[in-house]
């Protein structure tokens, strides 16, 4: 009964979340659904998509809707470590004294937008690694934690390449998902217009807050995942690696290159969290198969045969997932 009253008072949490995002966001429903997922699954986001389609508005009422301090980062060649990770400063204290600290950067938020991401140079993408991956940051040897929950949603342009530094695969490997945010439908569209005639301002109100989000991923760790569905997610997975000996057939004509062991620990993750979101408390097939997209369009690299078949990402991995399942 416990658990019972536990997934209702998650779901109604979900719903009120959506409810309030609905007032500035306009569809994109898969994009949202998949945002709230990575957030409670403790995962970072990496968004695609062309510049106005309301990518940074949908972070900024996140964090008015789960009352978190929200950081925007726009990336740029010419942004340097420090200015995101903070840095070391000499100056007076009460007594006259010339002493040391540390004055922290804009990461140090629960929600970052690091936006067009992939304009900074390596060095500065790097500085970006152990925030992502450890949620900490060291400066002159010193470590400094940040604030749970904390998230990360990056956004590229997938139009305007020039002066621009793709991320390795290291960095990349360190987001949970990456959506595609496609440009709204006509309808969708004219409602954009109508809304942002009224203000340009977000409308959304708070309806939970950070302890709460960490409450909801702390029962999401708790979901069963039996042994078939487990045992499916590791064939997805590792059909991708074109070199092991249970190779897919579509890895062996289409993949240069396969996921690592982190898609298979996001995949299962965030299956736990859309199990909850659906009313469910078991992770079905169903949620691998909705999430093998976002898991592993950035974690794979198709190769010419697939360029030369006019195939995506996205084409090669739906066929992945239908010749696991045979």
């Amino acid at each position: 009964m416990e658990n019972i009253e536990k997934v209702q008072n998650f779901n109604a949490s979900i719903l009120k979340i959506k409810e309030e995002l609905r007032r500035d966001v306009v569809g994109q429903d898969e994009i949202v659904d998949n945002v709230i997922t990575a957030i409670i699954a403790g995962g970072n986001v990496l968004l695609e998509g062309v510049p106005g389609v309301g990518k940074t508005r949908l972070v900024r009422s996140l964090g008015k809707v789960l009352s978190l301090p929200f950081s925007r980062i726009q990336f740029t060649p010419d942004l340097m470590p420090s200015d995101v990770t903070g840095n070391v400063v000499i100056e007076k204290d009460a007594d006259g004294k010339m002493v040391s600290s540390f004055r922290k950067g804009p990461i140090f938020a629960n929600l970052v937008l690091a936006d067009e991401i992939n304009r900074a140079t390596p060095k500065t993408q790097s500085s970006m690694l152990e925030v992502m991956q450890e949620h900490k940051v060291t400066v002159a040897n010193q470590s400094y934690a940040l604030e749970e929950p904390f998230f990360v949603l990056a956004t590229e342009n997938p139009i305007e390449q020039d002066g621009t530094y793709p991320l390795p695969e290291a960095q990349m490997d360190r987001f949970m998902f990456k959506l595609i945010m496609k440009f709204p439908a006509n309808d969708e569209l004219i409602d954009i217009v109508k809304m942002t005639q009224i203000t340009m301002d977000e409308t959304a109100s708070s309806v939970i807050d950070g302890a709460t989000i960490l409450e909801m991923r702390a029962l999401a760790s708790t979901v069963p995942v039996i042994d078939e569905v487990l045992d499916y997610a590791i064939r997805v997975v590792s059909g991708t690696h074109p070199e092991l000996d249970k190779a897919s057939d579509t890895a062996k004509k289409y993949i240069k290159y396969g996921a690592s062991p982190r898609a298979a620990q996001a995949l299962i993750t965030a299956a736990k969290v859309r199990a909850l979101m659906n009313g469910n408390y078991n992770v079905s097939y169903e949620d691998i198969d909705a999430l093998a997209l976002p898991v592993l369009r950035h974690r794979i690299k198709i190769n010419y045969t697939a360029l030369n078949d006019r195939l995506t990402v996205d084409d090669v991995i739906a066929m992945l997932v239908k010749e696991t399942k045979k």
